[in-house]
């Protein structure tokens, strides 16, 4: 019992649960307005946080970025197919035969890059304010994982096109994933682990010991559906922690 109560009366447990657990009606009410799900909404907004200066939007325009990658992304996919064969053809294609695809792929291109500059910027601010301190720590930890999927995204649909440059950037990356000490088949102390060309971060990232046909189809899978999926999740327990956390930008 005592471990049980060093456990939920430790930081790192207040951070993420704002209530005990006791059968009462406060607490049964807390489980709904602090649930994502039952009560996506704030309960109050301060009228100092409708400001822009207040954070310069830049949370929201990320998020709107994101929109529109996805609504863009599944456009793309309906003219895309991730093999060797097909792939560079099919992004041509797109650019010069579907009607607006030009518009629609560099659409998609540049609200990547606006997304992983807008991303930076916000945590940039939200350190500068000192908006990651106490009560919004376990945020903070949510808006890094946010920035590292953000990033994958990126690193993810640069292979996509299937051109000189997306084929030898990745070639580069994923050869430093071979470095990584201990998991990378060419990176220091992999021998403790019995790391080899076959089992190495490398391998788990293309499939394959080359950027190829497997690493292709890996990269559109991650790109389409996965990450996607874990950046909607995060994005919404993100949200949910600022209405709970009181708010947005500083902290109380």
């Amino acid at each position: 019992m005592m471990i049980v109560n060093r456990i939920t009366q430790s930081r790192v447990w207040t951070s993420i649960f704002r209530h005990n657990l006791d059968d009462k009606p406060r607490n049964k009410g807390l489980a709904v307005t602090s649930n994502v799900f039952l009560h996506i909404h704030p309960v109050t907004t301060r009228a100092s946080a409708m400001k822009v200066r207040f954070t310069f939007c830049m949370g929201g325009l990320t998020f709107l970025m994101f929109i529109v990658e996805v609504v863009t992304g599944i456009l793309l996919m309906f003219y895309y197919r991730p093999v060797p064969e097909y792939a560079y053809t099919d992004m041509k294609l797109i650019e010069h035969t579907v009607h607006y695809g030009m518009f629609l792929r560099n659409m998609h291109r540049w609200a990547a890059h606006a997304m992983v500059i807008l991303v930076m910027l916000h945590m940039l601010r939200v350190f500068l304010t000192g908006s990651y301190k106490p009560p919004r720590e376990f945020n903070w930890v949510v808006g890094v994982l946010l920035l590292t999927l953000t990033l994958l995204l990126s690193f993810t649909g640069y292979l996509l096109p299937w051109d000189q440059i997306a084929f030898w950037a990745i070639t580069v990356g994923s050869k430093m994933a071979a470095a990584t000490p201990f998991l990378g088949s060419e990176g220091p102390f992999h021998e403790l682990l019995k790391i080899n060309e076959y089992n190495d971060m490398q391998y788990l990232l293309l499939g394959d010991n080359r950027v190829w046909g497997n690493a292709l189809l890996r990269f559109y899978v991650l790109h389409c559906v996965l990450l996607p999926v874990m950046c909607t999740v995060f994005i919404a327990i993100h949200f949910w922690r600022i209405r709970k956390d009181g708010g947005i930008s500083r902290p109380l």
